[in-house]
């Protein structure tokens, strides 16, 4: 296992940099699933809008103002914050930069790098205003498609996605956090997919109605996305190890052409720094499961990205809005569900029974998947018949 890229890098290449401890193997995924989801965005957003399935909307801004107190602040502050607490990273001493999360949630930082960075910052947007000044301001009317607001839709998922994930998570231990809540809102660790997915949806549920974007539509556009960035961060969580692995394999015999660790792996070196000594290993990430699990995180990430493919070809043959978003919570649903059944989790007293959080709403996105569908098609056949 990789906890983070330092430790892929020596394994894989024999080169050891340290300053790579600080990006998290984890969170080094989720970049790049968020940005696999939002180029299959923009990609369906601009193809639905040439199909007049998207009106742009209009907004007025004032163009020629110059740089205002408010700007060069606000763009200080960020760039302090990148100087006093990322970039500072790189200056410490190899044993310092071990846990990069609590240097990031501690008090500690470069003061001066935060400064200079922050004066770079400040400088940068107080040229770019003096660039477009004008003489005399003025009011412009823009039109602002659905494509052109990509970055905003990437940015509310990631805010409220990670915010609901670490909720859910919260919820689901609930007990546990109230022994030790510094270790739950202070750590990377720790996140549940579905409250992320289900706070991400009502945030951007909100955005596309004040924007006037079909949300059926706008669903559309999203569901191939957001299902490659699931089996992407579902990699991320094997190749990490950060604990989304299965329960103790039982399998007495495998496919022929499978690797043991395909249905039993042990998980050494991971993240969370489960299990039992390495014999030999000296440092952090020294432990390793004791027996054998189902690597159900790698498992989710391969159907996960097959079904990305299948969602996104689906397109061509399902053309009624809301068909690919109803066919991809069927397929998220059933695909949990399913895998819920090998996988470690908590479970919940729910009217006699003992389900996990993740199954009860797996099982409501698959019949609202259904309810969907029936839904669309009552529609489409009431349209036509009148």
């Amino acid at each position: 296992m990789y906890p983070n890229l330092y430790y892929a890098f020596k394994d894989l290449m024999g080169v050891e940099l340290p300053f790579l401890r600080f990006f998290n193997t984890f969170g080094f995924f989720v970049a790049i699933a968020f940005g696999a989801a939002a180029t299959t965005l923009n990609y369906e957003l601009r193809r639905k809008s040439k199909q007049g399935l998207f009106v742009p909307e209009e907004t007025t801004i004032i163009v020629g103002k110059p740089a205002s107190l408010q700007d060069i602040l606000f763009n200080f502050i960020l760039g302090f914050l990148l100087g006093f607490k990322l970039l500072a990273l790189f200056f410490l001493a190899n044993e310092e930069i071990v846990d990069p999360p609590s240097f990031i949630f501690s008090g500690q930082g470069n003061l001066p790098l935060g400064i200079l960075v922050g004066l770079f910052f400040g400088v940068i947007k107080w040229r770019e205003k003096e660039k477009q000044k004008l003489e005399k301001p003025e009011k412009r009317i823009i039109r602002v498609w659905p494509e052109d607001r990509v970055g905003d839709i990437t940015l509310l998922a990631l805010v409220f996605g990670l915010a609901g994930a670490k909720l859910f998570d919260i919820f689901e231990n609930w007990t546990d956090f109230l022994t030790r809540p510094a270790d739950y809102l202070f750590s990377p660790a720790g996140l549940t997919m579905y409250g992320g997915l289900v706070c991400a949806a009502i945030a951007i549920a909100i955005f596309a109605k004040k924007h006037k974007m079909g949300f059926l539509n706008l669903s559309d556009a999203i569901a191939p996305g957001l299902m490659l960035a699931y089996g992407v961060g579902r990699l991320g969580c094997h190749l990490s190890g950060d604990g989304d692995w299965g329960i103790v394999s039982e399998l007495t015999s495998k496919p022929f052409f499978l690797p043991d660790w395909a249905w039993a792996y042990t998980y050494p070196h991971n993240v969370i720094e489960a299990g039992v000594p390495i014999a030999g290993c000296e440092g952090p990430y020294c432990n390793a499961l004791p027996a054998g699990v189902y690597p159900t995180s790698l498992y989710e990430s391969v159907v996960s990205i097959l079904l990305s493919f299948v969602l996104f070809y689906s397109k061509k043959y399902l053309k009624m809005s809301g068909y690919v978003f109803s066919l991809y919570l069927i397929f998220n649903g059933l695909e949990r569900f399913i895998i819920e059944k090998i996988r470690v989790n908590n479970q919940l007293d729910f009217f006699g029974f003992r389900p996990t959080q993740a199954e009860v709403i797996s099982t409501l996105l698959f019949f609202t998947g259904i309810a969907l569908a029936i839904y669309i098609s009552g529609r489409h056949k009431t349209s036509v018949e009148s």
